[in-house]
């Protein structure tokens, strides 16, 4: 039998092989999710009475249902989505959409409180100088709007960067997915290999939300001072 590695191999293990899958899902799930959430946002906040249907819909439905049916959706009920993609691919693609929808149904929540919290007497100011209102939104108020909701953003990120762990359920080599190939060929490896993920996780995570928590603070004191 093969001998089992030490605990900084493992690391290495997890890091070469399960980080670059793990912070590619992230990144593109964020991506799609922004995309997704400033639209609903714009919709909910500008649009028709049917457009704010619609985004008030699609946040209440997309929040109330659990990420992995999404994934399993994706991934075996309807592959044929991600035709552009070759096979071994399109599981990859698969979790990319559904984190994405699903964190869009959040994001727009963020942005849309976000441009509520920038002063009405801001959007009155630009206009009186003459900007349209495409022009207040694109340089008065979405730029204020993404700076008040970055805290909120950092939280997201630190919700999607483990919410990828559910692509293990689907062959997908992250974090997770590395570290259960090395207990199944080394039992005895569990509980090590467990606490690596969770402080790789915690690495991840932690400085992203502590820093952006601060800055929420000196923000919210700078205002109130």
């Amino acid at each position: 039998m093969q001998e089992a590695p030490d605990l900084m191999t493992i690391v290495m293990l997890i890091i070469v092989n399960g980080v670059p899958a793990t912070l590619q899902l992230t990144f593109f799930g964020l991506a799609a999710g922004f995309a997704i959430g400033l639209v609903l946002a714009l919709m909910r906040v500008y649009g028709t009475k049917e457009m704010q249907w619609f985004a008030t819909g699609y946040e209440n439905t997309l929040r109330g249902i659990p990420l992995l049916v999404f994934i399993y959706i994706f991934v075996f009920g309807v592959p044929w989505v991600f035709w552009f993609v070759d096979a071994v691919s399109r599981p990859l693609f698969g979790v990319f959409f559904a984190l994405g929808i699903r964190s869009g149904a959040y994001q727009s929540q963020i942005i849309r409180g976000a441009i509520l919290s920038v002063g009405e007497g801001q959007v009155m100011a630009a206009r009186a100088l003459g900007m349209t209102a495409f022009q207040t939104q694109l340089y008065i108020v979405l730029p204020q709007a993404f700076k008040i909701a970055l805290p909120s953003f950092a939280n997201e990120y630190a919700v999607v960067i483990k919410d990828t762990s559910f692509a293990y359920s689907v062959g997908i080599f992250e974090i997770l997915k590395v570290s259960r190939s090395v207990t199944a060929a080394w039992p005895a490896l569990w509980v090590p290999s467990m606490l690596i993920v969770t402080v790789t996780y915690f690495v991840f995570t932690y400085p992203v939300t502590r820093y952006f928590g601060k800055k929420r603070k000196i923000h919210v004191s700078a205002r109130g001072g």
